[in-house]
């Protein structure tokens, strides 16, 4: 059954569901002082490959200038460092520091626990079906 009014719109429930999800891992992530825009962007590093500021900001959902914001916190923490892309020599690229790495490893355990909370809470499999559901929805609205 729809719900009437708000309850009704997608958008308004994917955004209800979104808050609700961070809420919980900004409570994972509070014990190293660490939001859930910051964990974005040292887990979108995390490959090690280095990233452009734009590819940085789609992988984190965030826009530019925030963006900007972020990572100048992060370089001024030494968690994250900018250099040369390095595909392309004429470009900047932004890349996870040691400190920056160490800080996604103490991290691991309370982003494991908010993940076995949420399949505590709706299944294993109903969530692996709506992250195929989203995955797909976002494809599709993409293209």
């Amino acid at each position: 059954m729809v719900t009437p009014g708000l309850g009704s719109s997608l958008a308004y429930l994917l955004s209800r569901a979104e808050r609700s999800v961070n809420r919980a891992l900004a409570a994972a992530l509070s014990g190293e002082n660490v939001t859930v825009d910051q964990w974005r962007i040292l887990q979108a590093l995390a490959d090690g490959r280095g990233h452009s500021m734009g590819d940085l900001a789609e992988a984190a959902l965030m826009p530019h200038p925030t963006l900007t914001k972020a990572v100048d916190r992060l370089v001024d923490q030494a968690l994250v460092y900018r250099g040369h892309d390095p595909t392309d020599r004429r470009k900047v690229a932004v890349f996870l520091a040691n400190r920056g790495s160490e800080l996604l490893g103490r991290l691991d355990a309370g982003i494991a626990e908010h993940h076995r909370a949420i399949l505590a809470a709706y299944g294993a499999a109903r969530t692996e079906e709506l992250m195929r559901e989203l995955e797909q929805l976002v494809r599709s609205l993409d293209d």
